[in-house]
């Protein structure tokens, strides 16, 4: 006895569906519109590799940028020790040292002068410049202030003094000048009335 295919298991799902026959020409639509799906999601993924590896490629040259610039970081700030000892000899000379006419002092006085600037070249062509804010306003970013004081010359938080020259590399700070900071004009003394003078203003 032989049994129909169709009622042994009822719940499978037929191979055609007879129901909803489809058309050659729908049947090329539903595999096109798939194959487009396909195509944009692989278009969108190409595209964020894409951007990506742009990405990558830009902090990459810019990691080479830094290391290039920053690389004698370290052996600078080394060598500002020295910068700031032949400064300060240079300092230490009295005025009559540098009018003297004897020949050796003035010649080591000029050596003295001549491997300061030097330094100072090397140091620069290697991207380290100076920070000498005299006069400037004051920035914490760049300076640190050592004190603040009264200076009737120059306007209130303006540097009035430099106490150590700072150094910068390429856009960083190497060390921060330190510096005297302008508290402007000094209050006038109280009279003995306890009444402040008039200021002229």
């Amino acid at each position: 006895m032989t049994q129909n295919p169709a009622t042994e298991n009822p719940n499978a799902e037929p191979l055609v569906n007879e129901s909803a026959p489809q058309s050659p020409e729908e049947i090329i639509q539903a595999n096109f519109a798939k194959i487009e799906a396909e195509r944009d999601d692989l278009k969108d993924k190409l595209l964020r590799t894409l951007a990506d590896m742009e990405n990558l490629r830009r902090r990459t040259e810019r990691e080479i940028s830094d290391a290039k610039a920053y690389a004698v970081t370290s052996f600078a700030r080394d060598m500002l020790g020295s910068a700031d000892n032949l400064r300060r000899a240079l300092e230490s000379l009295p005025e009559t040292a540098r009018t003297t006419d004897e020949p050796a002092l003035k010649a080591l006085i000029e050596g003295v002068d001549l491997t300061e600037r030097d330094l100072l070249k090397v140091l620069e062509r290697h991207g380290v410049r100076k920070i000498d804010p005299q006069g400037e306003k004051f920035d914490p970013n760049m300076h640190q202030a050592m004190f603040e004081a009264p200076d009737p010359e120059i306007a209130k938080g303006l540097v009035s003094k430099v106490v150590q020259s700072g150094y910068k590399i390429g856009e960083r700070v190497l060390r921060p000048a330190l510096v005297g900071v302008s508290a402007g004009v000094p209050k006038p003394a109280a009279t003995e009335d306890g009444q402040t003078p008039p200021t002229g203003n």
